[in-house]
């Protein structure tokens, strides 16, 4: 029997499951326009556990949504699931953030590509197939008219890019699933034990998140 706790701030969306055996117990999670993550995801965490009586020491494996995204959400999912691993002496699981968002999209054939926005145009995006399998590896890239346009099969595309990125993509064969906005620990559940299973797992003192891009620092200009 294996417990799983399934930790995802790589968006707007601060999110915390507790698995057994690849299945979720109980979720929590919230997505606020301002970032949350900082208060909200160690009161999280406790709730899970307290809500469905797991103790830490019960925990199998701490999984963490791995990014692209947010470089202050991702380092407060890491931080916290390093802390915990260190804690507990357990192994740290990372999930592909894009395969997490992907997985809340049931579709029966076609292509699944989620989005998540970076800076203007430029998205963070995958393509996978309808059975979740990687098509084309994570790339940041600018959105245009011309964007996928090789692609024939029926696309579904799902993030947080929706309102950004419609307007552009519009051949027949594109659709958004726009009530799919944010990556979820809910759906961590399922991947994170699949790797527990082959324990592929992280090093936890060297495992950083997947920024994709440099973190960019923008000083202020000074007057004088």
């Amino acid at each position: 029997m294996s417990y799983i706790l399934n930790i995802e701030t790589a968006t707007k969306n601060c999110s915390v499951a507790l698995a057994k055996n690849g299945e979720t117990i109980l979720c929590k999670e919230i997505a606020e326009e301002g970032y949350s993550h900082a208060e909200r995801l160690h009161v999280f965490i406790d709730e899970v556990c307290k809500v469905s009586g797991i103790s830490f020491q019960d925990l199998s494996a701490i999984a963490v949504s791995q990014g692209p995204g947010s470089y202050t959400g991702l380092r407060i999912g890491v931080s916290a699931a390093k802390g915990l691993c260190y804690a507990l002496n357990i192994p740290l699981i990372s999930v592909d953030t894009l395969q997490v968002l992907a997985s809340k999209a049931t579709i029966a054939e076609g292509l699944i590509i989620p989005m998540l926005d970076a800076r203007r145009m430029e998205v963070y995006s995958a393509i996978f197939d309808f059975k979740l399998v990687k098509q084309r590896e994570v790339q940041a890239e600018v959105i245009t008219e011309n964007s996928f346009e090789s692609i024939t099969e029926t696309v579904y595309f799902v993030g947080d890019c929706s309102d950004k990125c419609k307007s552009v993509l519009t051949k027949s064969n594109f659709n958004f699933l726009e009530e799919v906005k944010y990556p979820s620990a809910n759906e961590m559940s399922a991947l994170s034990f699949q790797k527990f299973q082959k324990e592929d797992f992280e090093d936890v003192a060297y495992f950083e998140p997947y920024y994709l891009k440099d973190f960019m620092i923008t000083t202020s200009k000074q007057v004088g």
